[in-house]
């Protein structure tokens, strides 16, 4: 893989995600159980950070905290409105302790 380092595995808890830049990029990393995820950190409905929202670990989904539109971690596909656009999704890497993300 030719990602980017974005953090160490033991930064991002089970069940949460964190924002990082990549490639002047907002990327979120998720995190459910031994799954890693990496999704585009803007909102496709409202210009804000899903990072900052609610990862749902048995939907394998997160929610914009602005106005609550759920996103599909794996896909990247909004499950719910008010969100009707899809965002990225990008390769994710663990590779021993360094999670990678490629653009």
């Amino acid at each position: 893989m030719n990602g980017a380092r974005v953090c160490a595995t033991t930064e991002v808890r089970d069940g949460s995600a964190l924002r990082f830049d990549v490639a002047g990029t907002a990327v979120c990393v998720a995190r459910v159980g031994d799954e890693w995820f990496a999704i585009g950190d803007v909102c496709s409905h409202a210009d804000f950070s899903l990072a900052d929202g609610e990862v749902w670990a048995d939907d394998f989904e997160i929610e914009c905290p602005k106005h609550g539109a759920l996103f599909s971690l794996r896909t990247g596909e909004p499950q719910t409105l008010p969100a009707t656009i899809a965002v990225p999704v990008f390769k994710i890497a663990i590779l021993g302790e360094d999670v990678m993300v490629e653009i």
